[in-house]
Formats: structure tokens, C-alpha cells, sequence
């Protein structure tokens, strides 16, 4: 549903928190995710100064003199700091000098610390604070706590749905990006995400790294589409873009630095196992992965169609806006042993308590769905809190001990203990 009204962001209160006791806080994330909002809202009264990099002159001036630049007595707003990345070592300077909390509030849609000739980037002196685009939850007014839920009521947790299908799917297409959330037209939709792409791939990676052949890597990106949620073969990629090894690790580098894809790694113990090191990939939004492979919500309902891809897709990145905010610790990966057994989603807190996660298209479940869980299950003992299938059906359902299937909307719609 198409809205123009200010939709309260779970990162505010950590942003807010971090400006209390840091001297620098960055948020970070993709572009038009809604980071400039964000700072609004949360400086809201503050006595503050502002500059924005995208701005010529701006950028021009901080070029120029970076101390006289980040030189301010009230809290200093800078927008995207990684125009300019040598105004790092001048904030450095400057809260060296004088160390009370609340000087900088940064934000950035390229990860700083992956930049090319970014200097020493004030270790100790800043927290950064990751902004995906819009949760489910944050679009729906909805709690967005199931993270939190799972590690605490484990098999205990319950959740009944009316999402059907069809609604999952167009949730899928539409995404995240705040401003694709307010095109209820398909086609106006559609073009913005093309030109997002393109403004990405023109100026962001520009920035970033040297890379001069666009057009391949314009055809990578949509070939990461095709393979979202999928483990990445490193030769299935050279073959299939007939580009070296070394120029393909480069490219991925520079699309994940600009926060348009990201890697799930392989999650491993010492369970006696061979665990496997190749990453998954998904879209940070979905709907971007489905504007890429010329899907619609209709579309995308029909047999064939890369219904399982996205949403499993959808689920991991859904879970990991959500551990930005959750109480639990908590980190995600994937599973897949040497006898290819297979976990869609390991979420591990710090007590090394593991919940395991499938995702499934269908409406409905089956035994064999929860192969993988139980694998886990049986390596994992009592660490292992639960297993659960989500599903685009309608109930919970048991499936064994501590194994549940549920419906995938429990990820924005079950509230946190």
C-alpha cells in the first residue's frame, strides 16, 4: 500500500543510544534506504550543523580544508562521507581533541572499511549502525520480533496467519526501498528500480573501484539475481560471464561494498563434519532481485516461476534487518554438510544456541522438509533450540520434537517476549 506518511524506524532509538555515549556514529546502509530521514528524525531538536556530500560545493570545500570542514561546537551531520573519505583522519583529529560524545553523525551508503584509499577509520571512536531498507514489520506497524521470540519460547512459539500466497508474493516484488514502497503502479515501480540499478552501477561502483567493462558487470548483476539464495560456485560464475576468478571476487567486493547484495557464509562446529565454506548470496532487497528476472506479483505465482529463490531470498534478508534490532545476539549463515545435507537459515546467539530455519514456497508441509533439521538437531544436542519450516501456509505445526512449521509472516507479525 502506497503511504507518504513518516514510518518510524527501529534503528532511531539505537542511533539515538549511540549518540550518548560515542563520539561518531555512522549509519550505514544502501542508498535511498532511508538514511537522511533517519538522521532527521533523530536529530529532531538537536542544535546541529549539516553538510552533504552529494553536493558539489560541499564537496568541493571539504576537499579543500577537511579540519576547517568537520570544525563545528554542535553536532555535525555529514552526508555521505564516502565522497570525501579523507575527512576521516580530520574527525579523528578533532575528537582526539576533544572526546565528548554526540560530535559526528555520519552516514554513508558504501562500506567505509572496504573503500579504496580510505584512511585509518577511527577505531574505538565510532559505532556504526547497519540501515537495511524497510522490514515487513516497519512497512505493516506490525512488532518484527521473531528472533527474539524463537531463542526465547523455542518449539513453544505459535503463530496463525492470513497472508496468502499471493500476498507474499507481492510483498516480494514490492521490496523495501522506501520509495518503491509508495508506487502502488507496477510499471512506475518497475522504473524505479532500473534507474536505481543503473545510478548504482554509474556512480557508486565508479567510486569504489576501477572497473571498466560496466557491461559485464551490468550482466553479473543480473545473473546474481537468478542464483539469489543459492550457493556460490565460483566456476559456474567464470564460465557463465567468461571473466577470471580474480575480476569476479572483485566485482562481487564491489556490490556488496554498495550494499546491493550481501553473502551468507557457511555455518561450521566441530561436529565431526566437513562443513561447507562457500557463501550464499542474496539482494538486500527483494524487490530489486525481481525487477531483475522481469517478474511480477502475478508472475511470480506461476509454475516455474523463482517463487522458492525469493522468497528464501526475502526470509534472509528479512532476518537480517532484524538482527540489527533484537536483543539476541545473533549471527546467520547457512548449512550444508558433506553428505549435502542442508539448512536454509542458522541462526547462532553467543551461548551458541542454534535455531534452524527452511524456507518453503509450497502451502503446504511434509516430513521430508525438515531432513536437514534434524541432521542439525542430532549434531547440535542441546544447543539446538528449534527447527522450524516457514511455509506460506496458514498454522503452526508440529513436526516432532523441537521441529515446527509455520507461516513466514511470523517473522514481522509474532512480537518479542
Amino acid at each position: 500500500m502506497a503511504t507518504t506518511e513518516l514510518i518510524p524506524r527501529r534503528a532511531a532509538a539505537q542511533v539515538a543510544a549511540a549518540l550518548a555515549d560515542t563520539r561518531v556514529v555512522l549509519i550505514s546502509g544502501a542508498r535511498q534506504a532511508g538514511k537522511s530521514t533517519l538522521v532527521r528524525v533523530v536529530a529532531g531538536d538537536r542544535l546541529a550543523d549539516r553538510r552533504d556530500l552529494d553536493r558539489a560545493a560541499d564537496r568541493a570545500a571539504a576537499i579543500a580544508d577537511p579540519e576547517g570542514f568537520v570544525d563545528s561546537p554542535e553536532l555535525l551531520v555529514i552526508d555521505e562521507i564516502q565522497r570525501v573519505p579523507e575527512l576521516l583522519l580530520a574527525i579523528k583529529v578533532s575528537v582526539d581533541e576533544n572526546p565528548r560524545p554526540g560530535r559526528f553523525l555520519l552516514t554513508g551508503s558504501s562500506q567505509l572499511f572496504g573503500m579504496i584509499a580510505a584512511p585509518d577509520a577511527l577505531p574505538g571512536r565510532m559505532e556504526t549502525v547497519e540501515l537495511w531498507p524497510l522490514s515487513q514489520g516497519e512497512i505493516d506497524g506490525t512488532p518484527d520480533g521473531f528472533v527474539d521470540a524463537i531463542f526465547s519460547l523455542g518449539p513453544e512459539l505459535r503463530h496463525q496467519s492470513a497472508v496468502t500466497r499471493a500476498d507474499y508474493a507481492a510483498r516480494i516484488v514490492r521490496g523495501g526501498l522506501p520509495e518503491a514502497t509508495t508506487r502502488d503502479d507496477a510499471r512506475r515501480r518497475e522504473r524505479f528500480f532500473d534507474a536505481y540499478i543503473q545510478a548504482l552501477l554509474d556512480r557508486d561502483i565508479r567510486q569504489l573501484s576501477d572497473i571498466q567493462r560496466k557491461g559485464e558487470l551490468r550482466k553479473m548483476v543480473r545473473l546474481l539475481a537468478a542464483r539469489s539464495a543459492t550457493v556460490l560456485g565460483a566456476n559456474s560464475l567464470e564460465s557463465a560471464l567468461g571473466l577470471s576468478r580474480p575480476t569476479i571476487a572483485r566485482y562481487l567486493q564491489a556490490l556488496e561494498e554498495i550494499f546491493l547484495v550481501k553473502r551468507i557464509p557457511g555455518w561450521s562446529r566441530n561436529l565431526g563434519t566437513r562443513a561447507t565454506a562457500a557463501p550464499k548470496l542474496v539482494f538486500v532487497d527483494s524487490g530489486l532481485a525481481s525487477n531483475e528476472l522481469d517478474v511480477d506479483g502475478h508472475a511470480l505465482l506461476r509454475p516455474g516461476a523463482p517463487f522458492g529463490p525469493l522468497l528464501e531470498s526475502f526470509v534472509l534478508s528479512e532476518l537480517s534487518r532484524q538482527r540489527t534490532w533484537c536483543q539476541q545476539a545473533v549471527e546467520i549463515s547457512h548449512y550444508r554438510d558433506h553428505s549435502k545435507f542442508e539448512v536454509d537459515v542458522v541462526l547462532e546467539n553467543r551461548a551458541g544456541q542454534v535455531v534452524g530455519i527452511e524456507v518453503k514456497a509450497a502451502s503446504t508441509v511434509g516430513s521430508d522438509d525438515f531432513r536437514g533439521l534434524r541432521r542439525l538437531a542430532e549434531r547440535l544436542g542441546d544447543d539446538f533450540v528449534a527447527g522450524v519450516v516457514l511455509y506460506t501456509g496458514a498454522s503452526t505445526l508440529p513436526f516432532g520434537d523441537r521441529l515446527r512449521a509455520m507461516p513466514v509472516s511470523a517473522l514481522w507479525q509474532v512480537a518479542a517476549p
